[in-house]
């Protein structure tokens, strides 16, 4: 069992299609309303098509920055993150600007969700390089440190991992610094998260660049401590203060989602017992699900769950009753 502090739950919802403004406006909104701590978005560019299509990855309708914005105007107390801003797309020194600009927008409501990337096939079709993963993390670390720059409004002086930026003082600098999360399912980036990040994702390990049996094999009970402990050796005597997020990726809520406990099963070629076991699942009723929640916060330390769109007006009951909203 874990040693990791009990922090009270907290939920977001991932939103990946609105067709209208006004739609995203009326879902940033109705998230708020159903007691989700938090609204993410997504960054990843490219729709349906013969480059996306083979890696199993939904598209994503609209932008991060702007939506996160919009979102952040709309409600009133939701925190609004991106999980998570690939670094690879971003020039660092702009992405650090953009994230403080929200951040002064909306005190306190910001999340900087930061990854190495991972999406080949969506590199190759916006012909953005795709390095190894060394690269990608070496890029990943230097923006982590170019945002703590920006956002404790120190002298930017950065030169690492391809990124080079100095001689200047960062504008705006937020009243209050908005958390880093770092997410991944590999040894580095997840050691990389432990040394630096406010939240860590502890995610699937995409190494194949498409979702499926691969990315399942290495999410496991088992692979999910060796991704904690790589964690902890990041992390030394901080670990106590991460925040510790995760993903839902299947859930099936009992007469509630059109989604099945069989259909999963079928899918994933776990049995019952298996899903239920699996980290990255929540399946069952109201009450089973409630108790899964309990049991990953005791066993892992997670207490930050984020949910997919297809389930998250089904899944508020679940808030409700796990943070007394």
């Amino acid at each position: 069992m874990t040693s990791h502090p009990k922090r009270p739950f907290r939920f977001a919802a991932q939103v990946y299609r609105s067709e209208t403004g006004a739609q995203w406006r009326d879902t940033a909104r109705m998230v708020e309303d159903l007691g989700y701590s938090a609204l993410h978005v997504s960054d990843h560019y490219i729709g349906p098509g013969p480059a996306l299509d083979p890696t199993a990855h939904r598209p994503v309708t609209l932008a991060p920055i702007a939506s996160m914005a919009v979102a952040a105007e709309v409600t009133d107390e939701l925190v609004i993150g991106c999980r998570m801003f690939c670094t690879s797309y971003h020039e660092p020194v702009a992405l650090a600007k953009e994230a403080a600009t929200l951040a002064m927008f909306a005190p306190g409501r910001i999340e900087v969700g930061l990854g190495a990337g991972w999406l080949g096939a969506e590199y190759e079709a916006m012909g953005v390089p795709f390095p190894p993963a060394r690269e990608r993390i070496d890029r990943l670390a230097a923006t982590v440190e170019l945002c703590q720059q920006q956002f404790a409004g120190s002298p930017i002086d950065v030169d690492r991992g391809g990124v080079r930026a100095s001689g200047f003082a960062p504008l705006p600098v937020p009243e209050k610094s908005p958390p880093i999360m770092i997410g991944g399912g590999a040894r580095r980036v997840l050691t990389l998260a432990g040394a630096t990040a406010d939240i860590v994702s502890i995610n699937f390990n995409n190494r194949s660049g498409k979702l499926g049996s691969d990315s399942v094999a290495t999410s496991t009970v088992a692979e999910t401590h060796k991704k904690l402990d790589w964690v902890r050796a990041g992390a030394g005597g901080r670990m106590a203060d991460i925040e510790l997020e995760t993903g839902a990726y299947f859930i099936a809520i009992d007469g509630a989602t059109d989604v099945t406990e069989e259909s999963l099963c079928e899918r994933t070629g776990f049995t019952s017992a298996e899903l239920r076991a699996f980290p990255h699942a929540l399946v069952g009723s109201v009450d089973d699900i409630c108790e899964q929640l309990e049991q990953r916060r005791e066993e892992f330390g997670f207490s930050y769950f984020t949910i997919g769109d297809r389930a998250l007006e089904q899944f508020a009951p679940v808030v409700a009753r796990m943070t007394g909203k």
